[in-house]
């Protein structure tokens, strides 16, 4: 009888030592060790530093995919390229979508640029809309929310830790926003080139009207037909800044820069993508500035 109260109390204590979290990007995984802390062990299975369309599927994912309790993807499919095989070969099924160690980030957030149509004609174009939302800083709290609320379920005897640290976190990112009010404050109206549809979440959050894409569709390279025009984009309507990613080629958002004398802006598209973006303060004061200044 001793035995088997022992055994409920350790049972409704917690089932994890820690529970085991893979992320597909870094800010998940930043905002994953933020809501479970000690409670979490969490890998980032992409490099911040390359595209996060791309990633190739190394051994090592796989491996630790095997031991994975929750397995958090940004969605739209975002991983669609890279993460499907890795899972095939982990076979842990509690990962797989409609896994219960399953969770997809961007069922907490409205997506934008949903197509009409998919088709190759159009270019690279997500079904389900751009899947770049993390860049709006707004998107990042029901992000955290959600994952508070997953691992409440796959952890219900810590949940009040869980739920408790999603509150400091709401509170650390709307103190944020408030100190990047002057940044992005005369923001409003600006126009900018960018490379590929990556910051458009960005650009609407701060009332910044997108000209153009040097990418004439997406995931297309740019023609020397479509370089010119908007060359002739930019001086004609004085646009002055280009903001580029860390990941796409450099060359022809130079030479624009050089025919135009508008600034080339690297800006990172995941925390750690560059290395003043290493923290989550640190990536969107980076984009606000980048962007507005």
């Amino acid at each position: 009888m001793k035995k088997t109260v022992i055994s409920i109390i350790i049972a409704t204590t917690s089932i994890f030592a820690t529970v085991n979290v893979a992320t597909t990007y870094n800010y998940l995984g930043v905002v994953t060790k933020a809501i479970g802390g000690d409670l979490v062990k969490v890998d980032v299975l992409a490099n911040p530093k390359l595209d996060p369309h791309f990633i190739t599927p190394k051994p090592s994912l796989i491996a630790k995919l095997r031991r994975e309790d929750l397995l958090i993807i940004n969605g739209g499919q975002l991983e669609i390229g890279w993460l499907p095989p890795l899972l095939k070969s982990a076979n842990n099924s509690k990962i797989n979508s409609g896994g219960s160690g399953f969770l997809d980030a961007s069922g907490a957030v409205d997506m934008i640029d949903k197509p009409a149509s998919v088709s190759r004609a159009y270019g690279d174009v997500h079904p389900d809309g751009n899947p770049h939302y993390a860049l709006d800083i707004h998107n990042i709290t029901p992000i955290a929310e959600l994952i508070s609320m997953k691992l409440s379920q796959i952890d219900p005897a810590n949940s009040s830790k869980y739920s408790a640290n999603f509150t400091k976190f709401k509170t650390r990112i709307e103190k944020l926003i408030t100190k990047l009010g002057s940044t992005t404050k005369g923001c409003q109206g600006k126009k900018v080139i960018q490379y590929h549809e990556l910051f458009n979440y960005a650009l609407d959050a701060f009332g910044v009207e997108k000209a153009g894409d040097i990418e004439p569709l997406p995931g297309i390279s740019p023609s020397s037909k479509h370089t010119l025009e908007l060359i002739n984009l930019i001086k004609n309507q004085n646009i002055t800044t280009i903001l580029q990613d860390v990941y796409h080629e450099k060359r022809t958002a130079k030479f624009i820069a050089d025919k135009t004398g508008a600034i080339v802006k690297t800006v990172p598209h995941d925390v750690g993508a560059t290395d003043t973006a290493d923290s989550l303060d640190s990536f969107y004061t980076e984009i606000a500035t980048k962007i507005c200044q």
